[in-house]
């Protein structure tokens, strides 16, 4: 493990602090997962850019992390106040389909996004309908302790029994605002304003789709209760960080630390990390808004989506970030740029092929995993002390509160450093282990990058290459309806194709 000290922004303590896993050298985190009744747009997509770089981070350091994700596909309102609509019934109305066909197609969809983007895919990804039994479990010894109550049929969370409630946002019961990101109607079986539904009945929602059986009746669970249960069956009883994105902070975070530590009788959540918005000149960007920008959407403008990456690297992840497409060429031409730049580096393929065998030759990407060099330690080919002293400083600089920024400003250090070229590329490789900007496409040839270093055959390739083509005619006839489902066909299949300046490549995912 490198010699250095991770700093991370708390949210519950306001303020930078070192981090100090529970058990010394590994780490659970548990990071909110998508509500799966509609693509991810570019704003939800930043927070998990970030909390994928922040993972990196942590296994770049050398931590063991096991980071766990759920897929809300039950129990999400249209509000945050338990009013209105389920988000997953909503999207089964809009597209004809059963919630169960919505929820897989956009959890691939949005593994897809994912894949993409060099988005690391998470160790245990659990949707919330495997987990019933987990929910009623916790909601029994709410009840049973004295922190839940039943109402018209529903089970809630009472607020008024915790002294503390808003510890992690910082509001008070006369400032609350029902609806954090929406307006909402209030909720006349709550004992308390503040009060959260564990479990929804047939006093709500009689056209849901999805009930369970339970000890108050037929129903289905509400939203905060599935990340607390998630959490508890593969992380256990303490987790070291919980991430999300700054809208999440508050009710449902807070929420969750309610009936988290009610339940444990002890502290759940260390640190918790939050990922600020997403925003374009009109406002923030959301789903409720309509015309929201997905990935396909930026490649069908032929942009990288490595571009988008990089445009979010480029800022801290605490601060909002206005996005624009004057903004976006900038970067596309940086990236271009900083392409061209590490292709020029005169390394022999002996040593490539070397640097290559340690970091993958594609993409970083195999079904989510990313292979990792050893921490503290140099390739033989390389200069070792410049090796090790830029490894520590780019280390430094993402431990430094994930300071995205000054990481890639340590890699342009590098490219002009007084370094030979076979050190230059492998302290490369080495950062894009967490940066995962697809640097090593500057050192494999078009064919090694299409085939992600497995054997394809000839019979596969003709007929990527063929709906590749269709997908660029259809493009350039503005029938993107019909290229949008050539990408869904070939994802289907498990080929991920992404779009670039030099042309359409694809690979296994």
């Amino acid at each position: 493990m490198l010699d250095v000290k991770v700093n991370l922004y708390n949210t519950l303590g306001k303020r930078v602090e070192e981090f100090k896993p529970n058990e010394e050298g590994k780490v659970g985190m548990y990071t909110c997962g998508p509500t799966v009744y509609h693509f991810a747009h570019i704003g939800n997509l930043r927070t998990y850019i970030m909390e994928d770089v922040l993972e990196k981070t942590l296994r770049f350091i050398g931590y063991d992390v096991k980071r766990v994700m759920n897929i809300t596909d039950v129990g999400h309102l249209s509000s945050d106040g338990d009013t209105g609509e389920d988000k997953m019934l909503a999207g089964a109305k809009r597209e004809h389909k059963s919630v169960m066909d919505i929820a897989k197609f956009y959890t691939d969809a949005f593994k897809t996004d994912a894949l993409k983007l060099n988005i690391r895919w998470p160790d245990v990804v659990d949707p919330a309908t495997n987990c019933i039994d987990e929910f009623i479990e916790m909601i029994e010894v709410l009840l049973d302790k004295g922190y839940a109550y039943v109402a018209g049929e529903n089970v809630y969370f009472d607020t008024s029994k915790l002294k503390d409630y808003y510890c992690l946002s910082a509001q008070n019961e006369d400032e609350l605002v029902i609806g954090a990101r929406d307006d909402v109607d209030e909720d006349t079986n709550k004992r308390n304003k503040a009060d959260f539904v564990l479990w929804f009945t047939k006093s709500k929602f009689e056209n849901q789709e999805l009930k369970w059986e339970s000890p108050w009746g037929l129903g289905y669970p509400g939203w905060h209760i599935e990340c607390s249960c998630i959490s508890k069956k593969h992380l256990g009883e303490y987790l070291d960080i919980h991430c999300g994105g700054v809208d999440n902070i508050f009710p449902h975070h807070t929420n969750e630390i309610a009936q988290s530590e009610s339940y444990f009788g002890h502290k759940w959540c260390n640190y918790w990390f939050h990922v600020n918005h997403l925003n374009t000149s009109s406002g923030k960007m959301a789903k409720s808004a309509g015309g929201f920008l997905t990935v396909s959407s930026l490649e069908e403008k032929d942009y990288d989506p490595m571009v988008y990456r990089l445009f979010c690297l480029q800022s801290h992840y605490r601060k909002p970030l206005e996005f624009s497409y004057d903004a976006l060429d900038n970067v596309a031409a940086a990236y271009d740029k900083l392409i061209a730049r590490i292709k020029r580096l005169e390394v022999s393929d002996e040593i490539k092929n070397e640097l290559l065998s340690v970091s993958g030759k594609t993409s970083d990407v195999t079904d989510g995993r990313v292979p990792m060099s050893e921490a503290g330690k140099a390739p033989d080919c390389v200069d070792q002390k410049i090796y090790l002293d830029y490894e520590k400083r780019f280390a430094e600089a993402l431990a430094g509160d994930i300071n995205t920024s000054s990481a890639i400003t340590v890699l342009y250090d590098v490219l002009k450093a007084d370094a030979d070229d076979a050190t230059k590329a492998a302290l490369i490789l080495r950062f894009d282990e967490v940066l995962s900007l697809d640097l090593k496409r500057a050192f494999v040839s078009s064919d090694e990058q299409s085939d992600a270093g497995d054997a394809v055959d000839s019979e596969l390739a003709a007929y990527v290459e063929g709906k590749i083509a269709e997908r660029a005619a259809a493009k350039k006839n503005k029938d993107f309806a019909t290229a949008d489902a050539i990408r869904d066909e070939l994802a289907g299949k498990g080929i991920v194709i992404k779009d670039t300046r030099e042309g359409t490549t694809w690979e296994k995912a």
